[in-house]
């Protein structure tokens, strides 16, 4: 965790602001600068089979140094407005580090 930030795209230190929708999800990798693809877990219900499913979803997220979210983390991800071209959510929080 760093002290100084200086990110202009930190929901904390900067000028983002987190609104829409909150969910949870684990780090899968953070190779681009400042992003973390964050997969996400989704249980649905199929009337047709009358069973549940498991889908995958992954999100890149922005991921800002004074976070600093590495791969296995599981974080909370909230939505903000376009940063980029595919980024519109950002790490909130590191709920559970990784056990690396």
């Amino acid at each position: 965790m760093t002290t100084e930030c200086t990110d202009k795209n930190c929901y904390i230190h900067g000028t983002i602001r987190v609104r829409g929708g909150r969910t949870e999800g684990r780090v899968v990798t953070t190779k681009a600068k400042l992003t973390a693809v964050v997969e996400l877990d989704i249980t649905k219900f199929l009337s047709k089979y009358r069973r549940w499913a498991k889908e995958h979803s992954k999100i890149p997220a922005h991921n800002p140094a004074c976070i600093g979210a590495k791969i296995g983390d599981v974080v909370t991800v909230g939505e903000c407005r376009k940063i980029s071209k595919t980024k519109a959510w950002t790490v909130l929080e590191i709920v559970k580090p990784s056990t690396e």
